[in-house]
């Protein structure tokens, strides 16, 4: 087992897994940005190394500073939690250059994955479903462009092959627009992305976001822990998620579950991951394939009983899997919403000074929260400042649950979006259940 570890994050997530390494007697050291000195992990944490000012591009995704935090603080490795470098393969590389471990994917796994040309390739030859669409970026041929578009049939969506968080892309109608957009986009993808690669896919109307939660041990191994719902969106950022998504055949979630192990196995994939899916009239087609954990990972836990967290520590540590699929018994149901410091009706950002911080409690309620009382939101990062989980043994009695646990939610001092959350949680239709990615967004227009 690891025996130290540096958490090279912030906020909820960094004293989420600050708390696994207790558990499992890992030593901890929190790195943090002049602003964050006050954070509730670094109080907590064996060790603490500021590594540079309060913007992120001086702190939290200053490499040679984290690397240098695990140098002179004697670590074995590196946990980047998700957000600012989990994503990075360069960042992944030069952390196991350097000597350490990197607590995720191998740099050349999150390369493959991380371009979504290269990722849908690979999908499709695991036998993952996927979009409709073109097998490779888009060239100046715009005639063979306007041939994919004419096959797959309009509306088609154009796509930066670096993108992500719902930035590069653009929908296309019309067969005299597409030309036009194909060279929009690749401008608009070179200048935010550094890539002009685009690719084009068959538009979905009104499907949900549904994603498969997967562990692997990089020795042959790899499991899936079920699915989640995170099609409530605002401007493609999930808001609140579920876990099992509602209404799916089974036999169809159980063919997307073995495509998802069998392509963890087939790309030699070593952590946690999430393969991400449009679903529409019953078929499932992959988008993306996240190479880190999720902050929608709790659902998955209350459901399945595992630790995540502390499987990925196992795994980086050099561990097979601690279970096999047939140990994992999926039961039950579980929400959670995102508490952000911002207005519920502007999203403007609030930071600011939390001057009460109340938890709910009770049956079947987790909060992962860094908030204190006297504890100052800055605003220099995401306006995430806690998570509220709730499980039932069924999909109305989480729902009831996380109902009563808004409602004893209190956070005093800043504005927070959890008046959005409880009118989202008695909303008719999202009590259903199985509302599309543009529900949420059409119902703020209202």
């Amino acid at each position: 087992m690891l025996d130290k570890v540096v958490i090279a994050n912030r906020g909820e997530i960094a004293l989420r897994i600050l708390r696994a390494c207790k558990e499992l007697g890992i030593k901890t050291v929190a790195v943090h940005s002049q602003a964050d000195a006050s954070l509730l992990h670094v109080r907590l944490a064996d060790e603490s190394v500021c590594i540079g000012p309060a913007p992120s591009s001086e702190s939290y995704l200053n490499i040679p500073a984290i690397i240098s935090a695990a140098e002179v603080t004697d670590a074995a490795g590196i946990h980047p939690g998700y957000g600012f470098l989990a994503e990075n393969a360069d960042f992944a590389e030069q952390v196991e250059k350097s000597g350490f471990i990197f607590i995720g994917p191998r740099a050349d796994t999150i390369r493959l994955m991380g371009d979504k040309v290269s990722a849908i390739q690979a999908m499709k030859r695991a036998g993952v479903p996927t979009v409709p669409g073109s097998d490779g970026p888009l060239d100046d041929d715009h005639e063979r462009s306007m041939e994919i578009a004419r096959g797959i049939g309009y509306p088609v969506i154009i796509k930066a092959a670096a993108g992500g968080g719902g930035r590069g892309m653009r929908v296309v109608h019309t067969e005299a627009a597409l030309a036009n957009s194909i060279q929009l986009t690749q401008s608009e993808a070179g200048a935010a992305f550094g890539s002009d690669v685009v690719y084009l896919e068959k538009f979905l109307q009104r499907p949900r976001h549904v994603e498969v939660q997967v562990l692997a041990d990089g020795q042959g191994h790899a499991i899936h822990l079920g699915d989640r719902d995170c099609s409530l969106q605002r401007r493609h950022q999930k808001v609140l998620e579920e876990a099992p998504a509602p209404d799916i055949p089974e036999d169809v979630r159980e063919g997307v579950y073995k495509a998802c192990v069998d392509a963890c196995i087939a790309i030699d994939y070593r952590g946690a991951g999430t393969f991400e899916f449009l679903y529409e009239d019953g078929g499932f087609y992959f988008i993306e394939m996240n190479t880190r954990v999720q902050v929608e990972h709790p659902v998955t836990e209350m459901i399945s009983g595992m630790d995540i967290v502390k499987e990925q520590l196992r795994i980086a540590s050099g561990m097979p899997l601690s279970v096999s699929q047939e140990d994992i018994k999926l039961s039950g149901h579980s929400f959670e919403c995102r508490i952000n410091a911002e207005d519920a009706r502007t999203f403007m950002p609030s930071p600011g000074k939390v001057t009460h911080f109340h938890a709910p409690g009770g049956n079947g309620i987790r909060v992962d929260s860094h908030l204190y009382g006297g504890y100052s939101v800055p605003p220099h990062y995401d306006s995430l400042i806690a998570k509220l989980i709730t499980y039932g043994e069924d999909r109305e009695t989480a729902l009831n649950r996380m109902r009563q646990a808004l409602d004893e939610l209190v956070i005093e001092g800043i504005r927070t979006n959890a008046d959005l959350h409880r009118d989202l949680v008695r909303d008719s239709e999202f009590r259903k259940g199985g509302v599309s990615i543009h529900y949420l967004e059409k119902k703020l227009e209202t």
